[in-house]
């Protein structure tokens, strides 16, 4: 069966240093989310799923005061904590002072399941090697604000969702699907199946961007900045297209480029008529 093999992997953060594995995972029921965003954003959309939130008692500036209320505002248990606390709870000392232990979100288990619920043109992005979880979490925060429904990678050559790549999403690590898959190219010919257009990204491509139809059901595939897709990712897609260079650089950082094209499709969708 098309999508047989497809699994999800959690897409709320891990404990700092846990490694999390394929397939939706109930029992992974105690997370860590850092920072003011990806907190704030759990508040207001799953606010009964924070199990706590510890804040560096230290810090009562105004933007911890309007946190601290706000988080009072929800119900949430609030921990005082300090420094090497909240270090040890999430492994940086980049949380802003604030590190919630959350439940996962309860998300679609397939992306199949999540295409059969889509009720408009999908729109999908496809991610093939990305292994830095800043990329990632860059790539889900714009994948949320244009209205991707999904972000696709393989399980090997790529980033799991963990506490990191949460914190940089600024919350879109929970409310965008993000399937890791066994066979990437097998994904992508399943997508076909459903009518779905692959479009890859590559420097050698004769076509721009911005010569394709976008508003169509779309598969917007990138490969990791430099490297690019494998070879075989990119005989399967069913055109390639290239970004529009006009400085000295070479080449963008995928989560920029994700932006370009994802906003591009966003834009032509939003050109056609009701």
């Amino acid at each position: 069966m098309p999508g047989e093999e497809l699994g999800l992997w959690p897409s709320a953060a891990c404990e700092a240093g846990a490694t999390a594995t394929g397939g939706h995972n109930t029992s992974m029921s105690n997370k860590i989310l850092f920072g003011f965003h990806a907190v704030t954003v759990r508040l207001k959309t799953a606010p009964k799923s924070i199990l706590e939130i510890h804040v560096d008692a230290s810090r009562r500036d105004q933007r911890m005061r309007q946190f601290v209320e706000r988080a009072n505002e929800a119900g949430a248990k609030l921990v005082d904590s300090d420094d090497d606390r909240l270090q040890k709870l999430c492994g940086t000392h980049r949380h802003q002072g604030v590190v919630a232990r959350v439940e996962a979100m309860a998300m679609s288990h397939s992306l199949d399941d999540t295409l059969d619920a889509v009720e408009e043109q999908p729109l999908l992005l496809v991610l093939d090697g990305i292994t830095d979880p800043h990329n990632l979490g860059a790539c889900l925060r714009v994948a949320d604000g244009a209205g991707a429904h999904a972000v696709i990678a393989p399980k090997d050559h790529a980033v799991g969702i963990n506490a990191t790549v949460s914190k940089v999403a600024s919350g879109a690590a929970d409310t965008v699907p993000y399937f890791m898959v066994t066979n990437l190219a097998r994904t992508l010919n399943e997508l076909k199946e459903r009518d779905i257009l692959i479009v890859g990204t590559s420097d050698d491509a004769q076509q721009s961007l911005y010569d394709i139809d976008l508003a169509r059901p779309v598969a917007l595939v990138l490969g990791a900045e430099g490297s690019g897709m494998r070879q075989l990712t990119g005989k399967t897609c069913d055109v390639l297209v290239r970004l529009p260079m006009r400085g000295a650089v070479e080449s963008l950082n995928v989560s920029v480029a994700s932006g370009i094209c994802l906003y591009e499709a966003l834009r032509q969708r939003m050109k056609q008529p009701d």
